[in-house]
């Protein structure tokens, strides 16, 4: 049995794409049955509802707490009854509660090779620190952030010159490799 697999998205979805397309292969252990952003006009809601995949919105200014966001966004996890949640560029920090809950079954892609570089504007700070390489990582989420066990990581070359921008459209290139990897080991229970 494939498993059943949300993700939760707050823009574009391009990592949402590419698990997308993964899952289009018969053969792969995971089938992604619902995209959840907190974003009304995501693009990636049209590209999920373009492939046949029933995509939602849970706009989160609309709750008093993140707690109750997170009620939410679980309430139509449980109701589609997905098993691994994939985040994909979604842009909100989880409540502890939310993370304990699917522990184990909820994964981020993060443009570092985590530990180092927790957090946002990644890039920047990595080619100030003069580092030869950085990458992407795939890990498990926990109540803190950015700090759970990594499921698995690509490299990528610092090149003299590169911008954040450049570097990041490299990383994002094996973003897009690693994660249907990752999310497929964690569907086959090899984590």
């Amino acid at each position: 049995m494939r498993k059943r697999v949300g993700i939760l998205i707050s823009g574009r979805g391009s990592n949402m794409r590419a698990l997308i397309e993964a899952a289009k292969d018969p053969a792969y252990p995971a089938e992604i049955v619902l995209v959840v952003s907190n974003v009304a006009d995501a693009a990636g809601l049209v590209f999920a509802a373009d492939a046949g995949i029933a995509a939602k919105v849970i706009p989160h200014k609309q709750f008093p707490t993140r707690e109750a966001f997170d009620e939410a966004l679980d309430a139509a996890l449980v109701a589609a009854r997905v098993e691994i949640v994939c985040l994909a560029g979604f842009m909100r920090i989880l409540s502890d509660g939310f993370a304990r809950k699917w522990e184990r079954r909820l994964l981020n892609i993060h443009p570092s090779l985590l530990p180092a570089y927790k957090g946002t504007r990644v890039h920047e700070r990595v080619i100030a620190a003069g580092e030869r390489e950085s990458g992407c990582t795939v890990h498990f989420v926990v109540p803190e952030l950015d700090a759970g066990p990594a499921i698995a990581q690509a490299k990528v070359r610092v090149i003299p010159g590169d911008t954040p921008e450049m570097l990041a459209a490299r990383i994002l290139v094996e973003e897009h490799k690693l994660y249907p990897k990752a999310l497929a080991m964690v569907a086959e229970g090899r984590t």
